[in-house]
């Protein structure tokens, strides 16, 4: 006879577990402490199975019913409801474990030696900062693209375009890592950058050519610091990004064979980088060995010799003979770009020098080597155009075809 609510009522718990049958396999397990547990037995690949519905009176006789006829339908089509239960209870668990946060983390773990790790930081600090506290602990596999749309908004609404288009790149990635993993079907980040204000293109200061001589003038005339100064010129002749010149240490240098190599852990994008010194650049270093030759660092900070020197340091030195807003450390690198290719130089070999990578990693290793005599010629030929820019000597312009 099927159940009623007022028979399920009115069960009364006794010395031992007994069952109100409902019908189709369906029954209704009274234990001695008063506990009610719906079950189901069925046969399925002909065995004699049992699985639970739920537990009264959270699940109702009618829910009951709803949930047995659900799986006798799963049963008709082949399906064991037991095991899909398990695979459904499977995915929420995992879909609860692989928050966006987990897979962020993981991603960031799995890619940050790659980078340097002041990019790695920074861009752990913005996911924490403006995209956790948002959808964090959202499943990945559930977040949509107007979620995603919504919490990068909220950057672009500050105005931080720059950090908004790189939070937004790596967003992307992080839904890729996820799809290749297992973890989420689609991207909706993927997409989204026509719905975002792209940042304005931003140029450093740069100074021309008609501009250099007398900035090289009043660079030799800095009544400064000398390391500074002559940190400045090195920067100006090897091309290299600010930090890979702060954090020098002596090692790095090969005076004899007019080499220095940068290693990977200060590279932009984690790969090692070899630096062709010019007869300059070599006299400049000899000059250096005399302040801080008995150091690590070539340019070690003023309070703290472990240290480097500040980041503002060689700004400071433009600022103080008269270039600030006119030039920076970083603008030096846009100067001898256009310059060399103005002048002839291979566009390899140039991107070379400037770090600049080449999408093949593997052509570009090749590179890296086959480069390096072609650039040792440049970079001369550079050093001597600028001391004759500063000292009134003759510049020979004009194109020169050299190529690799």
């Amino acid at each position: 006879m099927a159940l009623t609510d007022i028979k399920i009522r009115g069960s009364k718990p006794t010395d031992k577990p007994y069952k109100l049958t409902d019908g189709e396999g369906m029954h209704l397990l009274i234990h001695p402490n008063g506990s009610k547990y719906w079950r189901l037995q069925y046969r399925f690949d002909g065995k004699q199975k049992m699985m639970a519905l739920g537990v009264y009176p959270e699940i109702k006789l009618a829910d009951a019913r709803q949930r047995r006829d659900e799986a006798r339908r799963l049963i008709a089509n082949n399906i064991d409801p037991s095991e899909k239960k398990k695979v459904d209870k499977q995915v929420r668990q995992s879909s609860i474990k692989n928050t966006f946060q987990e897979l962020t983390l993981e991603w960031h773990e799995y890619k940050s030696p790659n980078w340097s790790k002041g990019y790695a930081d920074d861009l752990l600090e913005a996911f924490k900062n403006d995209i956790f506290p948002h959808i964090g602990k959202r499943p990945i596999a559930e977040i949509k693209p107007l979620e995603m749309l919504d919490a990068l908004r909220k950057l672009e609404k500050r105005g931080v375009l720059d950090k908004l288009r790189k939070i937004r790149q790596a967003c992307n990635q992080v839904f890729r890592y996820a799809i290749v993993t297992g973890r989420a079907d689609n991207n909706p980040a993927s997409e989204l950058v026509a719905a975002l204000t792209a940042p304005k293109t931003k140029h450093f200061p740069h100074l021309t050519v008609d501009e250099l001589p007398e900035f090289l003038r009043a660079l030799s005339n800095y009544s400064g610091s000398s390391i500074t100064q002559l940190a400045a010129r090195i920067l100006i002749l090897t091309g290299v990004r600010t930090i890979e010149l702060r954090a020098a240490e002596w090692r790095e240098f090969d005076l004899e064979n007019k080499l220095w190599e940068v290693p990977i852990s200060r590279m932009k994008m984690r790969r090692p980088h070899l630096v062709p010194l010019s007869d300059q650049v070599v006299s400049i270093l000899r000059q250096l060995d005399m302040f801080t030759g008995r150091y690590t660092l070539v340019f070690p900070g003023r309070n703290d010799i472990s240290k480097p020197m500040s980041e503002a340091s060689i700004n400071q030195v433009l600022k103080r003979v008269g270039y600030h807003g006119r030039a920076t450390g970083h603008g030096f690198r846009h100067t001898m770009s256009t310059i060399l290719h103005e002048q002839g130089y291979n566009t390899a070999w140039v991107e070379t020098q400037l770090a600049h990578v080449d999408k093949n990693s593997i052509r570009g290793t090749y590179n890296h080597a086959q480069y390096l005599d072609g650039r040792r010629e440049m970079l001369q030929w550079y050093a001597d155009y600028m001391d004759n820019l500063e000292h009134g000597g003759n510049v020979v312009h004009g194109t020169f075809k050299k190529q690799a």
